[in-house]
């Protein structure tokens, strides 16, 4: 099998699990108290993908003012994007806090599922091998960001058709990772790919500081569950990443 086509197929994996966590939050309650735990849980591990995966990769870069002015870079282009949602969000005549929060945390899933793919697909140009194991330990950490992507939608009364056309969306921000890693990225200076990581490990920890763990702990009750699926969640990444990385 062509070796650019495993890579995709692989980097749809990812992709899966978010589809997973989608078609599971339908058969949640839409409560406050479900969208906190899955908020929290997806807030762990994507600042867990942050923190071990990519962090390394950056802290390995030369010269560093250059990666973290990147990171900087990510933060505001987070920064600039929320505002472009909120923007349509008013002019479309619906400018509901619920529904564009949910905007902004579907984009940033989409971000996550992108640098998944891109660590697929530079992967599978060193070793095949390594890149199952990425794909495989990024299934189940996506389960969570799929459920509070497609929560948050829920809870803001969206129909059933358009939450499942978002979830089957999920495909294309990893497999256009995939691509770019493996033809892109590759072949270009190692600083390049370390400032492409950190642009987008820049938008992850602004997202999850900015807006899932507001939104997460608005009508959260002092019974520290989030807690739990916040360290849990920043826990199973980590633990994927030593035995499966």
């Amino acid at each position: 099998m062509n070796p650019y086509l495993s890579t995709l197929a692989l980097s749809a994996m990812p992709a899966i699990g978010s589809y997973i966590g989608g078609v599971l939050a339908e058969f949640i309650p839409p409560s406050k108290s479900n969208l906190s735990l899955t908020l929290h849980a997806a807030a762990g591990i994507i600042l867990s993908v942050v923190g071990v995966e990519i962090m390394p990769e950056m802290l390995a870069a030369d010269p560093p003012w250059l990666i973290f002015l990147a990171f900087v870079g990510g933060g505001g282009f987070f920064i600039l994007m929320r505002r472009a949602i909120k923007f349509f969000q008013k002019r479309s005549k619906n400018s509901e806090t619920q529904s564009s929060s949910a905007w902004v945390i579907s984009v940033g899933v989409g971000i996550d599922l992108f640098s998944d793919g891109l660590m697929v697909g530079t992967s599978s140009t060193i070793a095949f091998s390594l890149a199952v194991m990425v794909a495989l330990g990024h299934v189940l950490a996506n389960i969570p960001t799929g459920m509070a992507a497609i929560s948050s939608f829920k809870q803001g009364k969206t129909s059933a058709l358009f939450r499942q056309i978002l979830s089957a969306s999920f495909i294309f921000p990893p497999v256009i990772g995939a691509t770019l890693g493996y033809w892109v990225v590759v072949g270009q200076p190692e600083v390049i790919k370390f400032m492409l990581l950190a642009f987008t490990a820049g938008i992850l920890t602004t997202l999850v500081v900015e807006n899932m763990v507001p939104e997460a702990t608005e009508h959260e009750k002092e019974n520290y569950q989030e807690t739990l699926c916040f360290v849990g969640g920043f826990a199973l990444v980590a633990l994927i990443s030593t035995y499966l990385g």
